[in-house]
């Protein structure tokens, strides 16, 4: 293998694809990044097993081949080369790779690419279309939302769910849902319904941009895997096995009092609690006042309180549609709640101390996030 790429470009390639390096495997191979020519350009694969990641750049091929570098090795030499071209050689015998770059001159050890795990693909024959921004949207505002408890792996996932030309993702942790639904630019003739690993949509999300280009999404039958591809990157992931819990059963049908109020307000008192609020179990109180005068706006407090640190109270302004409470949330949830919301006003639909709370956007019908209140 003998080939010259863009330093600039390299870098960026290695970057994209080495989130999906093993850090921990009794497989050497699994912590390296497999480098092949293909097609005139030059292709950057990881993965961990349960994750992949392909990135193609653009190479002046002079002669084709594969091998496997040291992530991290490599990934950090890289960054560092002075000149603004990078010549990759490739002693096949030795499986050493020679990188160099203006008055650079190196040689890594390497492991035949034979010993990598093949990288699934897939045909863009009956792939499902999404726009780039709007799906990165979707992620944001659902997988934060999902477990971290490796004991419920269904919950360690996003549910994705198409049907017709509507596409909803759906996350849950038993504390908090979060669900995004979008309209499809075209029907599909077989519905969808997967479970797809957060951390994968995550690094999906990192990897795009907000522009309108089009990301094409496959399931290929029988393999257990959804395949993600870009202009010049694709994600290949596991699918999580099981069934998702009944999440429309968990949000509450009917509310006894609507709170508007200005969301970058209501996040940034949320910030200030979580100060004092993180000492202990991030207990935010929420106390819904009523208008006193018709000359009077109602009002939120939100305060929170550590024997160690001190107290906080802070009071927003708000229009109250029903009668007044006193509600605590877990203040993390609600502020990572606030933070993936995009319209000047929210809402927060509430009916007891004891029952979920929902937050929605004003003026989005897509997204919703329902909360589980904490005792007082």
């Amino acid at each position: 293998m003998k080939v010259t790429v863009k330093q600039d470009e390299l870098q960026h390639g290695l970057a994209v694809v080495s989130r999906a390096v093993a850090t921990r495997s009794t497989l050497p191979v699994l912590g390296n990044i497999l480098i092949a020519t293909e097609e005139g350009e030059l292709r950057l694969s990881a993965t961990n097993l349960e994750m992949s990641l392909t990135c193609w750049i653009p190479a002046k091929v002079t002669e084709p081949g594969s091998t496997t570098a040291p992530a991290r090795t490599l990934a950090d030499l890289v960054s560092a080369l002075p000149g603004d071209q990078v010549q990759l050689v490739l002693d096949v015998k030795t499986q050493s790779l020679n990188v160099k770059s203006g008055s650079s001159n190196n040689d890594i050890k390497c492991i035949d690419a034979a010993d990598f795990p093949p990288i699934p693909t897939a045909g863009l024959d009956g792939a499902l279309q999404l726009k780039v921004g709007e799906f990165r949207s979707m992620i944001q505002q659902v997988a934060f939302a999902a477990s971290t408890d490796e004991a419920r792996p269904v919950l360690m996932g996003v549910l994705l769910n198409v049907e017709k030309d509507r596409v909803t993702m759906v996350a849950a942790d038993g504390f908090r849902l979060s669900v995004r639904k979008a309209a499809l630019a075209s029907s599909v003739s077989q519905p969808i319904n997967v479970i797809i690993p957060a951390r994968a949509l995550n690094e999906l999300a990192r990897v795009t941009g907000d522009g309108d280009d089009v990301i094409n999404m496959m399931v290929p039958k029988g393999r257990g895997q959804v395949v993600f591809r870009l202009k010049n990157v694709q994600l290949v992931a596991q699918l999580i096995d099981g069934t998702f819990p009944d999440y429309q059963q968990i949000i509450p049908r009917a509310y006894k009092s609507r709170t508007l109020v200005s969301t970058a307000a209501l996040l940034k008192a949320c910030r200030q609690a979580e100060i004092f609020a993180r000492e202990g179990l991030n207990v935010a109180r929420l106390e819904i006042r009523e208008a006193k005068g018709e000359m009077k706006p109602s009002e939120v407090e939100i305060s929170a309180t550590s024997e160690e640190t001190g107290k906080n109270e802070t009071v927003v302004e708000a229009s109250v549609d029903g009668a007044g409470l006193l509600i605590a949330f877990n203040v993390k949830f609600l502020r990572e709640a606030l933070e993936v919301i995009h319209t000047p006003n929210v809402a927060l639909e509430t009916s007891a101390a004891n029952a979920p709370g929902v937050v929605k956007p004003v003026g989005d019908d897509e997204f919703l996030h329902v909360i589980m209140p904490m005792h007082i």
